[in-house]
């Protein structure tokens, strides 16, 4: 499922870039937008799976019996808010630097959302193997 969300999530990025260059034709701010927006959600997704295996890998026994302790929870942490703070930073560059249209980089992030709404809608209307009538 999140290998289609992902795919469905980088068309939507695609259409929304195409649609952008129709909509502005000559003016590449849009479309660019639309591009920086998927490369945050992007970073994004690299972010949130790092912490969230770095949250996990330390639960997972090993079979060594040696204990992870404090300081792998707290590098997990760090590392958690380096992350974040890269993808503030990520966002500053481009539109205070690179001057790119806040609008598409909304319009980039939101492909999220979208591929998320047909995956939902698509797993509404499959057939459920587990219900009996």
């Amino acid at each position: 499922m999140l290998r289609r969300i992902v795919r469905d999530t980088a068309i939507t990025c695609a259409l929304f870039g195409v649609g952008a260059i129709l909509v502005r034709p000559g003016r590449w701010s849009l479309p660019l937008g639309v591009a920086g927006g998927a490369l945050l959600l992007a970073l994004s997704f690299w972010a949130i799976r790092g912490s969230v295996d770095a949250w996990l890998g330390p639960g997972v026994d090993d079979g060594t019996g040696r204990g992870s302790g404090r300081l792998r929870s707290s590098l997990g942490l760090v590392k958690f808010f380096t992350r974040y703070a890269m993808l503030g930073f990520a966002a500053y560059v481009m539109m205070a630097r690179l001057h790119i249209d806040p609008v598409g980089m909304l319009a980039g992030v939101s492909a999220l959302g979208v591929a998320a709404g047909v995956e939902a809608v698509r797993g509404r209307s499959a057939p459920d193997a587990g219900r009996r009538s």
